[in-house]
This record gives structure tokens, sequence and C-alpha cells, in this order.
């Protein structure tokens, strides 16, 4: 079945950087285009970070709130999928989530990042 394990999270303060990782499995990782995903207490679940399934060449987008500070990446030999997080703000502190996109009805349980001085 479907699985996706997402880790990397912390605390950190204002400024700073953080990579999350997520390793899948249970699909054919390479032919969807997958996401990063963050819910803040008290939010919907958000898109921060899409990356296509590539093939002629992967093709990224990003939201405004996070464009210029997230990078998305992926590894399909690995079925794992990254985010770069640098710029760290207050503002970014939720649960992150990696799925595809458009995302399965399962989530992992993924993995808390805080921005807090």
């Amino acid at each position: 079945q479907v699985q996706l394990v997402e880790s990397g999270g912390g605390s950190v303060q204002p400024g700073g950087s953080l990579r999350l990782s997520c390793v899948t499995s249970g699909w054919i990782f390479r032919l969807y285009a997958v996401a990063w995903y963050r819910q803040a207490p008290g939010k919907e679940r958000e898109l921060v970070a899409r990356i296509s399934s590539g093939g002629s060449g992967e093709t990224t987008n990003y939201p405004d709130s996070v464009k210029g500070r997230f990078t998305i990446s992926r590894d399909n030999a690995k079925s794992t999928v990254y985010l770069q997080m640098n710029s760290l703000g207050p503002e970014d502190t939720a649960v992150y989530y990696c799925n595809k996109n458009p995302a399965f009805a399962y989530w992992g349980k993924g993995t808390l990042v805080t921005v807090a001085s």
C-alpha cells in the first residue's frame, strides 16, 4: 500500500533553514507530480511546492508566500522528494506533508516545523 514518510522537521530560529525529506513506496513515484503541503494550527492544509513528473524536464511551482525561499526536488531512483527551506519565518510554522498532486486520500504523519526565537 501507499506509504509516505516525512522527516527533517524541527525547531529553528527565524532566518534559519531546514531540509525535509519524504520517502515513498507502494506506487510508481516517477510517473506522478508530487508536492509538499503544510497545515498550520487552526488553518487548512495548503500546497507550498510542486514538482512535475519530469519526462522532458521537470517544472516546479510555488505560491508567492514561499517563492524564492523554498526549493522542491525529487530523486526518482529513491522515490524521495525533498524540500529545502531557507529564510524561515514564524509564518512557516506548520506540519509539513508530502503527497502526489493531486493528492492521495491517504496522508502520512507529517513532520513538524517550528520557527521561533
